[in-house]
């Protein structure tokens, strides 16, 4: 019995060039249109705690300064905190403004957590500020910001 085939489905010259110029214009433009910017992060720290106001220390946000490679970038983080029931650290919130979603990470502890502390590994598309949110108990918020450049980029660069 003969095989047939269905015209539409044979490869062409022409078929192959369109779908190959299509990947690339996808590969090239989509990364670069959907990166979170340093206001949609703060806009996105707004919504999540009302606006309210943060202080600094408490948290010791560990991030390497130079990525060779954005597609595992280590992050450490600690905050300060007796973890007892009356006062401890309900959750540490990560954000990246050079990321397609700004918000990275989020962790929930509680006091039989004993220690405030996570370590990860996080992709980031370009150099940008990683920035940690700390709320407490107690309702109060501490933040940490440090500045990762990355030479290979992980989400699409």
């Amino acid at each position: 019995m003969p095989l047939h085939l269905d015209a539409t489905l044979v490869p062409t010259r022409r078929r192959a060039l369109k779908l190959a110029g299509l990947a690339t214009l996808a590969a090239v433009l989509a990364p670069r249109m959907a990166l979170a910017t340093e206001a949609q992060v703060a806009d996105e720290i707004k919504k999540l705690f009302s606006g309210k106001a943060m202080g600094e220390g408490k948290i010791k946000l560990d991030l390497p300064e130079i990525a060779e490679n954005g597609l595992v970038v280590p992050i450490n983080l600690d905050v300060e905190s007796p973890m007892t029931e009356a006062d401890f650290v309900k959750s540490v919130h990560v954000f990246a403004d050079g990321n397609p979603l700004p918000q990275v990470l989020t962790y929930r502890f509680t006091p039989e957590s004993g220690k405030a502390s996570a370590s990860a590994r996080m992709r980031l598309a370009q150099t940008q500020n990683v920035i940690a949110v700390a709320e407490m108990s107690n309702g109060q918020l501490y933040s940490a910001k440090a500045q990762v450049k990355v030479t290979i980029g992980g989400c699409g660069g």
